[in-house]
């Protein structure tokens, strides 16, 4: 079969207060892999969303084979085979409908004002199959709001790969990914690559967009700074070309004085999702929980701030037990969670700025009877906007219109301002660039200072061995290990996180 060339010319596209896009030039073919990378805010999603028709008030032109096409919403995109998973996937899924529903979303949906009968008994089988090819063991009858968010990613992959397509565009599509899970995605990219399918992978997982992708296309502040040929180009290179300068040591150093013992569990379950869980972390202490998808460690920290009601156990604070029945009670107590589905849990997407950093703690901004200080209110906002560096127009600004490594530092920073005790970190950095990593880590890193308790749980393990102090292993709901940072090393940590010993 012969290629077929895609090209976008001169694309801008403005948002209020924000040019996202600013005459950018993309070329991509099908039959190989093309990886767009960017640091968060380079406009990487915001050109990928042009192409597939969720924005259409764009400039510039897309081309097919030379030829012009007009894509101003997402069936003009699917029509000319182009599709997309994006990187929200509970945006993105219908979550009382089943997986087999979701997956044949396009064979159940009429036309208004038709009548139509839909063949159950089909609709479950096809999508048996396109599950059983990617060798996802998900029930097709199973609603999607009981799935893990892995597996709801492996959904949407699924429904994409079920239609025809040309291009398929993957934003962040292994950031839920287990190791496993990845390996069979990156399994099925190859078989389609070889059925002349052009793959469009964005990933901030450089290392698997090298062994993955043919080329690679460099953004930086809304416009294109480079296209190369993996071959051609090494990691160290393409970040430069992100950041616009290199990147210093990731990790800094904790300075910060190990004190006593501030939290401690003991023996802590979750109704099978977590078995006999006790640890402990001290003041001026990063714990990391390292562990596989699925081995356990969000639903460790969704138990300690009080997002499960079954939770049995002890969970011990500066010497005194309590009991975090509910998140607000765990406020109380001194906790804050920084869960890993930011978009659904850890920012209000469709909140301002100033409200987002003033959510978990309005009692700080009250006047007399119970009035909201907005002078004082905007006035802090402005204040964590410049030291967590996030990049935005103004405190006003909507945080969805932010790119995701600012909704974190957002995330991050309403606890700063709630001050708590300990903070829990899930997965911090998922779908974060190399450059706002850095910025986490450094936040981290100072809570420490300031004589917080930390808890990073995470599966990238570099990054456990890069901030931690101490390292708890999970596996299958259990601690399996318990070890000092200078005692082990990321090979270790894997044979522990699949149940070796």
């Amino acid at each position: 079969m012969g290629k077929t060339v895609l090209e976008m010319r001169e694309i801008s596209i403005e948002f209020p207060g924000v040019k996202a896009l600013d005459q950018v030039d993309f070329t991509t073919e099908t039959g190989s892999s093309h990886a767009l990378i960017g640091a968060n805010g380079a406009g990487k999603s915001t050109l990928m969303k042009v192409l597939c028709g969720a924005y259409n008030h764009y400039t510039g032109e897309i081309l097919i084979d030379g030829q012009k096409v007009n894509i101003r919403s997402p069936k003009d995109a699917q029509e000319l085979g182009i599709q997309i998973v994006y990187q929200e996937v509970d945006t993105a899924l219908i979550p009382y409908l089943s997986v087999a529903e979701n997956i044949m979303l396009n064979e159940t949906v009429s036309d208004l004002g038709k009548k139509q009968f839909v063949n159950w008994n089909h609709i479950y089988d096809e999508a048996e199959k396109v599950l059983k090819s990617i060798n996802v063991h998900v029930p097709p009858k199973k609603l999607v709001s009981e799935l893990t968010l892995s597996e709801k990613q492996m959904v949407l992959i699924a429904r994409a790969i079920s239609r025809d397509c040309k291009y398929l565009i993957l934003d962040e599509p292994t950031a839920p990914l287990s190791i496993h899970e990845t390996e069979e995605l990156f399994r099925i990219v190859r078989d389609l690559r070889s059925r002349n399918v052009g793959i469009i992978f964005i990933s901030h997982r450089l290392t698997e967009l090298f062994e993955i992708c043919d080329e690679i296309t460099v953004m930086r502040n809304g416009q294109f700074v480079s296209k190369e040929n993996i071959p051609d180009t090494t990691i160290n290179s393409v970040i430069e070309q992100m950041l616009g300068q290199k990147l210093d040591e990731q990790f800094p150093p904790n300075t910060s004085q190990i004190g006593e013992v501030l939290l401690e569990t003991h023996k802590l379950n979750d109704n099978g999702k977590i078995d006999e869980v006790s640890m402990k972390v001290h003041t001026g202490e990063i714990v990391g929980i390292a562990g596989l998808v699925g081995a356990g460690k969000t639903e460790f920290c969704k138990a300690l701030f009080g997002v499960s009601p079954k939770v049995t156990g002890d969970i011990t604070i500066k010497g005194k037990k309590v009991r975090n029945r509910t998140p607000h009670a765990a406020v109380k107590n001194g906790f804050a969670l920084v869960p890993e589905e930011r978009r659904k849990e850890g920012v209000l997407v469709h909140e301002t700025v100033v409200t987002n950093f003033s959510a978990a703690s309005l009692n700080n901004f009250l006047k007399v009877f119970s009035f909201l200080d907005f002078r004082k209110e905007s006035d802090k906002a402005k204040e964590m906007i410049k030291s967590l560096g996030v990049k935005t127009p103004s405190e006003q600004t909507i945080v969805e219109n932010l790119s995701g490594g600012n909704q974190q530092k957002i995330a991050i920073g309403k606890w700063l301002v709630a001050d708590a005790d300990v903070y829990i970190f899930d997965e911090p950095t998922k779908g974060v660039d190399v450059g706002a990593k850095k910025d986490i880590f450094t936040l981290i890193t100072a809570l420490a200072e300031r004589g917080k308790s930390v808890i990073y749980a995470s599966s990238e393990l570099s990054e456990i061995m890069g901030i931690s102090d101490r390292i708890y292993v999970m596996y299958d709901g259990r601690i399996v290990k318990e070890v000092m940072k200078k005692n082990t090393d990321e090979e270790k940590l894997l044979l522990y996180s699949t149940g070796g010993n």
